[in-house]
């Protein structure tokens, strides 16, 4: 979103896609077929499914909490939409994050997903699925931004700017104020 990426500067390249699993798989689709980047990364916001949860978080593995592959699996005896194994930083805890074309704000929703993921978006699943495709190397990195229940609509609202500085400030550390250490990536 426009919104998560107001503080980003230098010269990185910079992706907006727009939320939800289909602007994200198009729009990264349509910019590795135009260029050849070593990597893809996936910077954004995230709800968090477990109290307590906060920062910033490279992910591990990201599945769809809106996609029913069992039953596409019972139909065609093939698999589809399976969770997907990111290379993330080995030392830090275990990030699952889940991703489906719903902002959750529901406590009862934040439960159920909480049972399998610890962070909740709308486009991590798809951005990795489309560079995959592409065999370009992908991180996704979240900030937790609200705790996916009956107010994460009004605190992702209040918080966007902030969260958009920190996200920033990651980028800072990652690759240098002008991006100069992107390249590596």
């Amino acid at each position: 979103m426009e919104e998560e990426a107001a503080a980003l500067t230098g010269d990185l390249p910079v992706l907006i896609t727009g939320p939800g699993k289909v602007n994200a798989a198009v729009s990264v689709t349509a910019a590795l077929s135009s260029a050849s980047p070593a990597s893809v990364i996936n910077l954004g916001t995230a709800g968090g499914l477990h109290d307590g949860l906060a920062g910033i978080h490279q992910v591990h593995a990201v599945i769809q909490h809106d996609f029913d592959a069992a039953a596409i699996r019972a139909l065609v005896q093939r698999d589809y939409g399976t969770p997907i194994e990111l290379a993330a930083d080995a030392g830090a805890r275990r990030i699952v994050l889940a991703t489906g074309d719903a902002f959750i704000s529901d406590a009862g929703v934040r439960r159920q997903l909480a049972a399998e993921a610890h962070l909740v978006d709308m486009e991590g699943y798809a951005v990795a699925w489309a560079a995959r495709a592409a065999g370009v190397r992908v991180r996704l990195v979240k900030l937790v931004s609200d705790s996916a229940d009956d107010g994460a609509k009004r605190t992702w609202a209040q918080t966007v700017g902030q969260h958009a500085e920190a996200l920033a400030e990651w980028v800072v550390r990652e690759f240098g104020a002008n991006g100069q250490d992107f390249s590596n990536t």
